[in-house]
């Protein structure tokens, strides 16, 4: 689950390129019908209040300018800050607002300058659609920490197109700059392969960052969406991987994923047995929990990663606990589009994508109910075939 980091790039970065609208290829099968620009009207489900629920929509979507893929999209995953930004829980939203950041699809047109995707190729667009591409950190491939703010997929300003607001995936298409869209491998689900663009990557960034080998032991806090595909991707780099959690419901479903051992976090006995006998530890719990008996079972030189974003303050860290072994706490957000595109190939090797449940569009708002009680296994994918069909006129 990313942050609520995004935001608008600086406004003397990244001027709107120079691009005439509709120079694109034409492709087999452009969802909705042009406008008189070359663009898309896009049959959508957003919310236009923070209480409105998820209802129908139509987006405008622009025409490809010479770097831009059109895609048809097949699949978006449901990731749980779409929920937090629908029902206004980030605050100073802008709506309508149509959320979706794991998105798989076909290109059905591309600009006339790009030549690494052709029309009908599986492509997939993650977190984010632009960044400055000048700072350090996007010079690096670290476009996530982008020094200027990166454009998030959905609900940011746009600064290459016109200062609008970026609408996501629960919709038919979407056009993005080339740069940012990802090659989805063919031996792959493409449904299952959505919730990689955000979960999948998520995780496997600190993994690769702490480079994670066989004979290393993992530990993974929590199991939903974040902390099933921690406990995939470390198996599938040779690691050992112990879960931890609070509820002994969770012990046959974590060895099912591939865990070679589950603690039970609230049993003293377990936690002192586990002492100093993990290397990392990926938390991906979003609710405020003591880290301490965590930081005792990692080994010397361990860390451990902060994937989780509790609404409220956690409990103080003892800077002993990490003094003691040189242990490092760290955080990590999502991934560059480089490393997202070694992570989905890593899956495409390794036959690695999410455990998921497909819903249709009227399904979207019971399907936010279920994810706020944690009941998904382990992550909803919306079918956009089962959108309705675009109106006449756009509502954003």
């Amino acid at each position: 689950m990313p942050p609520p980091l995004a935001k608008p790039l600086a406004p003397d970065s990244a001027a709107p390129e120079t691009a005439t609208p509709g120079s694109a290829t034409p492709g087999s099968a452009t969802p909705g019908s042009k406008d008189s620009d070359g663009g898309v009207l896009a049959a959508a489900y957003g919310a236009t209040s923070a209480d409105s629920g998820l209802v129908p929509l139509t987006l405008a979507r622009r025409a490809p300018r010479e770097d831009d893929v059109e895609i048809a999209i097949e699949f978006c995953g449901l990731c749980h800050s779409d929920v937090h930004a629908v029902w206004g829980e980030w605050g100073g939203q802008a709506y309508p607002l149509v959320p979706g950041h794991e998105i798989v699809g076909t290109v059905s047109r591309v600009g006339s300058a790009v030549t690494d995707f052709a029309p009908g190729d599986r492509v997939g667009v993650g977190c984010m659609v632009d960044s400055c591409r000048e700072c350090e950190s996007c010079l690096d491939g670290l476009e996530q920490y982008c020094e200027n703010g990166m454009t998030g997929t959905y609900g940011a300003v746009d600064r290459r197109n016109g200062g609008s607001i970026t609408q996501g995936g629960y919709s038919s298409s979407i056009v993005v700059d080339r740069r940012y869209v990802l090659r989805v491998p063919d031996s792959l689900d493409p449904a299952a392969v959505a919730p990689l663009l955000c979960a999948g990557i998520t995780t496997f960034s600190p993994l690769r960052h702490f480079d994670v080998e066989e004979g290393d032991v993992v530990g993974v806090v929590g199991l939903g969406g974040l902390g099933h595909m921690a406990v995939k991707l470390a198996k599938a780099m040779g690691a050992k991987v112990v879960v931890f959690t609070t509820s002994e419901s969770k012990v046959p479903a974590a060895l099912e994923l591939g865990a070679d051992e589950v603690v039970l976090s609230r049993d003293e006995a377990a936690m002192e047995a586990a002492n100093r006998t993990i290397d990392l530890i990926i938390d991906t719990v979003a609710a405020p929990h003591d880290l301490n008996p965590l930081f005792r079972t990692l080994r010397v030189d361990g860390a451990l990663f902060q994937l989780g974003l509790p609404s409220e303050a956690m409990p103080p860290v003892n800077p002993r606990a990490l003094v003691r072994r040189r242990i490092a706490y760290a955080g990590s957000l999502i991934g560059g589009i480089a490393e997202t595109q070694e992570m989905l190939d890593f899956c495409a090797e390794h036959g690695v994508v999410a455990d998921i449940e497909v819903v249709r569009a009227e399904q979207l708002n019971e399907a936010y109910d279920r994810m706020v009680a944690g009941d998904v296994k382990y992550r909803f994918v919306l079918d956009t075939g089962t959108l309705q069909a675009p109106a006449k006129e756009a509502d954003a």
